[in-house]
């Protein structure tokens, strides 16, 4: 029962029947992780937006330095060429 969807390859990027032992690219690992951080930064914006019109400019400041922050880190991804794929 060998279908041609159970032998296509993951979005893993291997074979899914060869040796277990293969080498992995530990860039696979390195995006996935940088999505969930970045993923669940901006889910810490939604309060932001819903309490936006009652927040004091001090705060309006830190959300500004928070995402200066974000901004710094996506862009020190960029240069150093993590989110590009050797294929």
């Amino acid at each position: 029962m060998n279908s041609k969807e159970k032998l296509s390859i993951y979005e893993c990027g291997f074979l899914p029947f060869e040796d277990a032992l293969i080498k992995f690219d530990f860039q696979f690992f390195l995006l996935a992780l940088l999505f969930i951080l970045f993923d669940l930064e901006i889910v810490f914006l939604y309060p932001w937006i819903l309490v936006m019109h009652e927040v004091s400019v001090s705060s309006f400041y830190s959300l500004l330095l928070f995402l200066l922050f974000l901004a710094i880190g996506f862009v020190y991804e960029w240069l150093h060429g993590v989110l590009y794929w050797n294929v």
